[in-house]
Parts: structure tokens; sequence; C-alpha cells
């Protein structure tokens, strides 16, 4: 059974021609990505010339800025609008990335390829079966290579600034963005990583400042939060 809610497909194909709209319902990624970055390249000593595969990389906001610094880069997403327009896109900007239209199940299942960095970011609250997308990310990591995993934290203070405040008084992201039953506790997400071979290094919170559009990380996971773990 392939693991994809069509509902989630369906609401990133009909937004695909959003993705590089700055201001638009993609802004968050957008403000975001600066800091995504700098974690990853700092948890992985730089991402020049090493391998990279973005799962649920939807219009390719992570991957070309993993592409600009050097990595040489593979998407996968579940959504073909979402990779038409990541295509296209990288295309304007002389961006050479392997853009490729699955779930990530069958890619693992099917390629002899690993990577020295996967990376799944604000993805696995928008999949029926986030341990069986983790199951196959590791699988795609070389030894000692890495993987970095961001996802929202499932309690009442999530579910008030994740849902309720960023949805609908905020409106930071569009009505719906967000289902607070998918959202992953840091215990749940590290037990499914570690079950498979993996050692988390470090955890962080991601927290937004409306007031200035910027985001920070702290210690304080109980909204947002990113990881990065090492094959052992």
């Amino acid at each position: 059974m392939t693991n994809i809610d069509q509902s989630e497909v369906d609401k990133f194909n009909n937004s695909a021609g959003y993705w590089w709209d700055l201001n638009g319902e993609f802004e968050p990624l957008h403000l975001m990505n600066p800091t995504r970055v700098d974690f990853i390249q700092n948890h992985t000593n730089g991402v020049a010339n090493k391998s990279v595969l973005d799962i649920g990389c939807g219009g390719g906001i992570l991957s070309e800025a993993l592409a600009n610094a050097g990595a040489n880069v593979t998407g996968v997403d579940a959504a073909p609008q979402s990779i038409q327009v990541a295509q296209l896109h990288a295309k304007t900007e002389n961006l050479n990335i392997n853009y490729i239209n699955s779930t990530i199940e069958p890619y693992a299942a099917e390629t002899d390829e690993q990577f020295d960095v996967v990376t799944c970011l604000e993805m696995l609250e928008h999949v029926p079966d986030p341990a069986s997308v983790i199951r196959a990310a590791c699988e795609l990591v070389k030894p000692n290579g890495f993987l970095f995993a961001s996802t929202l934290n499932r309690n009442l203070k999530s579910l008030a600034l994740g849902v309720i405040a960023a949805e609908y008084i905020l409106n930071i992201v569009p009505k719906g963005t967000h289902d607070y039953q998918k959202f992953i506790r840091p215990s749940e997400l590290i037990g499914m990583i570690e079950a498979n071979g993996f050692k988390v290094r470090v955890i962080q919170g991601i927290h937004y400042n409306p007031i200035n559009k910027s985001f920070k990380m702290n210690s304080d996971v109980s909204v947002n939060y990113i990881l990065c773990a090492q094959k052992i």
C-alpha cells in the first residue's frame, strides 16, 4: 500500500504554483530555510561535494539552497505538479538537481544508491505512516552518514501555536495545512530513527518571531523541532 494521503498530495498539487512566491503561502518555509540550511551545514562539516537526498522536496526550496552550497542533490516528492515546478525553477537558476516524482519507499526499494546526507523536513506530519518513511530514509544513508528530520511536537502548546495561532489567528500558513493528530513527539521520532541503526546527535527547537518574521533555534522542542542523526 502506498504511504500517501491523497488529500495531502492534492493540496500540494493545487498550491504548486505558489512554491516560489516569497510572500505567498510558502513564505514560512522561505523564512525558515536559512536556519535549516545552517543547521545541516554545521552538523555535516558542510555539504559541498556531498550527495544529498531531499525527501518531500516540494518545489525545491531546500534542494536549491543545498545545491547552491555545493551539494549534489536529488529531490523526491509525491506531488507531480510540485516536482514540475521544482524542475522548472532549477532550470531558471542553472542548477543541476535530480528531481523524481515518487514516494520514498518504492524509490528506496528500486535504487542501489546511498547518500551522505538525507533530509526529511516538514513532511512527516503529512503522511499516514511516518515510521515507514523513516525506515526508507535510513536505508538510503551511507554508513556514518547523516539523517535530518523535522516536524511538530504533539501537545497542547503545539496545537495552540502550530495550528490555532498559525492557521486561524496569524494566518502564517493556510487553514487546514496541519492535522494535529499527525504531529510527532520527539521521543517517538527518536525511537523510529534509532530503531534503524542511527544515533540522534542533536535536537533543537525552531521558533518563529511574528514581529520580525524570523526563525531561530534553541533547546525548546515543544512546537517545531529538528534533529540530526548519524548512521552507526
